[in-house]
């Protein structure tokens, strides 16, 4: 993962700057002009089901984990601090793994409502977490944790039903091939990825980093998303543009754009030949590996705001997490999960309109919007108190109406999910407008974004 923006400014490594590709590439990825009448509306191509089963999901949690974890100074240590790879690679010595526990992992995930786990096989620092079977001496199996770290965490998501997914470096800090002999080195890539397609059971997805890297590069995309297509056909492919180049098309066979640490705007898929999914991803502090020294965390309610203007833009948000040096979950981070998850079974667990919920053409005032599920249309309403906007603490608009456009049916009432309370609403068919009469919330109460189900 690139480091942070304000880090990024001050190097001139093209860290998270994301990758050029050509028209052409954009093109065949679906997004250029199809030649069609200027009175011809363009047709949104069907996702298939492996892209509609993901942006089903909806809420992810990202892991940054590896030996920089021991240095607790986040995932770009060895970077950013210069240290030389024969002595950075002591840290292998003191790597125990005695808190790893990808059931635990997996629980905290499911308690907070997330439904797949994007896990790192291998960061930029070139170590593996798993069993490289001799491609690489920098690997788990060389450390006091002698265990193939990636194998436990697919078998504990497994176990409670959360989709595991694998991050993958492209960018390798430690391999001399990547600087001296760049198609010997993409040849270590693929064999790594076929390793990871064929150990460890179906992957949910494959999530790449680092192109952005090496911008004329020639990546050779097109033989190693081959590798996954043969071994995992059903797997997600993902490749960060990162920051500043959120919502990028690139090669035909990705499966979803990304947007690093930026909020998600809606993509028109109008003429395109694939559908393409949208995912945010995004960390709890500054840093994306633990950062002991990094005190500026997200609340639950920030975390909670993201989620929902993520959707309201039909794209994932990827919740990033950084154990510690041992492996284990921050205390904070679980707590703060776990509070966003209590919001989710508030607003109906799964049955949420967050995970099936599709944007359906409504739109409200600055945050407020709609999400239709099996016909029923709910409405997100933001800032009904001075502290709902967890990005700006100033004056709220309260309850009172709020208007939603791009309507073309009428209701009866509104119903908020979580406490039943019906609502007032007016139509307005010839504007295609309604109405809603939000009311203020009960005292002791403040679910920071609160849903109204519509009723015909």
């Amino acid at each position: 993962m690139s480091i942070t923006r304000r880090t990024m400014l001050k190097n001139s490594v093209g860290m998270g700057l994301g990758m050029m590709m050509s028209t052409s590439a954009y093109e065949r990825a679906g997004g250029g002009s199809r030649g069609q009448d200027a009175d011809e509306p363009a047709a949104v191509p069907s996702p298939e089901p492996r892209i509609a089963r993901f942006e089903r999901m909806a809420f992810g949690m990202f892991v940054h984990w590896g030996l920089y974890s021991q240095i607790g100074a986040g995932e770009w240590a060895k970077h950013m601090q210069g240290i030389a790879t024969d002595e950075y690679m002591k840290l292998m010595k003191t790597f125990t793994a005695a808190d790893f526990d990808g059931r635990t992992l997996a629980r905290l995930a499911k308690r907070a409502g997330m439904k797949y786990i994007t896990h790192t096989s291998r960061h930029h620092d070139g170590f593996s977490l798993y069993d490289t079977r001799g491609l690489s001496k920098y690997d788990v199996i060389n450390t006091p944790a002698g265990r193939d770290l990636i194998l436990d965490f697919v078998e504990g998501c497994r176990v409670e039903g959360i989709v595991p997914m694998l991050y993958c470096t492209t960018l390798d800090w430690t391999d001399p091939r990547f600087s001296s002999d760049f198609p010997a080195y993409l040849q270590y890539l693929r064999d790594s990825v076929e390793i990871l397609c064929t150990n460890y059971g179906p992957i949910g997805g494959f999530w790449f980093d680092g192109n952005w890297s090496r911008r004329d590069a020639d990546w050779e995309e097109d033989a190693l998303y081959a590798v996954i297509r043969k071994h995992q056909p059903e797997a997600m492919i993902i490749n960060n543009t990162g920051i500043g180049s959120g919502g990028k098309v690139g090669h035909p066979e990705i499966d979803s754009v990304t947007f690093e640490r930026g909020r998600p705007e809606p993509l028109d898929r109008s003429g395109w030949s694939k559908y393409v999914a949208g995912e945010m991803c995004h960390t709890m502090n500054f840093h994306w590996g633990i950062a002991v020294n990094d005190f500026n965390y997200l609340s639950p309610a920030h975390v909670i705001e993201e989620l929902c203007l993520c959707r309201r833009a039909g794209a994932n948000l990827l919740m990033n997490i950084g154990p510690t040096a041992t492996g284990g979950i921050p205390e904070y981070e679980a707590a703060a999960l776990k509070r966003v998850g209590d919001w989710i079974v508030l607003h109906g667990g799964e049955n949420c309109p967050l995970y099936r919920g599709r944007p359906c053409g409504i739109s409200g005032q600055e945050h407020d919007f709609a999400l239709e599920m099996d016909g029923e249309v709910f409405l997100f309403v933001f800032n009904l108190t001075s502290t709902s906007n967890t990005q700006a603490h100033g004056d709220a608009r309260g309850p009172g109406p709020r208007t939603f456009t791009g309507v073309n049916r009428q209701f009866s009432r509104a119903i908020w999910m979580d406490n039943d309370e019906e609502l007032t609403v007016e139509n307005d068919p010839d504007n295609r407008r309604l109405v809603l009469h939000a009311t203020r919330y009960p005292y002791g109460t403040n679910t920071v974004v609160r849903i109204a189900r519509l009723v015909p």
